[in-house]
Order: structure tokens, then sequence, then C-alpha cells
């Protein structure tokens, strides 16, 4: 059965910061256009990029809460 865990964050105010570092990202970019290109990943890149996608999307789904708490915070002030 699925269980619900609450994690408690201090959110920051830009929310830009939710997502990958500038270098990390353009390494993830590297890999992808490598596959792209039709040339096989190794093994440890492979783990590298799945590794870097899924924070990438944790990031995204962070950020994304983020504004709709901001947005529902807003609301209740006005």
């Amino acid at each position: 059965m699925p269980q619900n865990i609450l994690i408690d964050l201090e959110m920051p105010e830009d929310l830009e910061q939710f997502k990958l570092p500038k270098p990390v990202d353009e390494r993830l970019q590297s890999l992808l256009d490598k596959q792209d290109r039709g040339e096989a990943l190794t093994l440890s890149e492979r783990m590298e990029a799945e590794g870097l996608v899924n924070l990438a999307e944790l990031l995204s789904l962070l950020r994304l809460r983020a504004q709709k708490v901001l947005l529902a915070c807003l609301a209740w002030y006005l």
C-alpha cells in the first residue's frame, strides 16, 4: 500500500534554485546529445544520465509544488 511522506523544506525565495546547476545540466545535455547521435553510452554514462534525469525531474516537481504553495499563500493574503 502506498504511503505518504511529509518533508519539511525551507522554501527559497528564488524558485530558479530548483534546477540543475549549469555545469551539471551541460553534462546531462552532453550525454543526451551523444546518445542522440547514435553513440552508445557506457554503463557508467548511462547510469549517470539516468540519475541526472531523475534529479532534474525531482527538481521540476519541487519547483511546481513550490509555485503552487506560493500562489496559495498570495491568494490567502489578498
